[in-house]
């Protein structure tokens, strides 16, 4: 059964749960795995840096770089070039702005720690970049997403060797995830 299928099973409720508990499981392994591979854990508060400047230019900037490219693409071919089983579109469609800034900012935050914070400073850039774009397997049958998913993934990979801190990736995740969900809701 294709999980394009198995999401057309699911209530909207019951697919919230599963990104949640999606997301959860995630944070228990970046938790699990920053024990098992941190000698102490004052070396979480090394990557994390109250910069503004480095917030507005290495995340909130990037981010709103990709979402340009991602709309730019979305003009440039068909429809079902983006099609990721509807899945997005169910996520974001009848959310409330302040859901979509929660939603956003628990994959932000999530995803984030697990693959900048721990696999990518234990495993390397391409290692993490290479992890994030798999887990996000459902488009890997989708090459125009495949390819987006592989852009952006690198790229916040980079933004992360170029500062050391994750509130800019986070930020940088966060604004992609928070605009295109606010464009999903709000397009006719």
């Amino acid at each position: 059964m294709k999980q394009s299928d198995i999401v057309k099973q699911l209530s909207d409720k019951e697919l919230s749960l599963q990104l949640v508990l999606s997301q959860m499981i995630m944070l228990g392994l970046t938790f699990l795995l920053s024990f098992l591979l941190f000698e102490r854990v004052n070396e979480w508060l090394d990557y994390f840096s109250f910069q503004i400047s480095d917030f507005v230019f290495y995340g909130l900037v990037p981010g709103l770089f990709i979402v340009l490219i991602d709309l730019l693409l979305m003009k440039v071919f068909p429809r079902k070039y983006y099609d990721d089983g509807g899945i997005n579109d169910r996520i974001f469609r009848n959310r409330s702005v302040g859901g979509i800034l929660v939603i956003a900012l628990l994959v932000s935050v999530s995803e984030e720690l697990l693959f900048r914070g721990v696999i990518q400073t234990e495993f390397g850039y391409i290692v993490a970049s290479i992890l994030f774009a798999l887990v996000h397997f459902r488009y890997l049958n989708k090459p125009v997403l495949l390819v987006s998913v592989i852009f952006i993934s690198f790229y916040i990979g980079y933004i992360f060797v170029l500062t050391e801190n994750l509130f800019v990736t986070m930020i940088a995740h966060f604004t992609v995830d928070f605009v295109l969900g606010l464009i999903i809701r709000f397009q006719k």
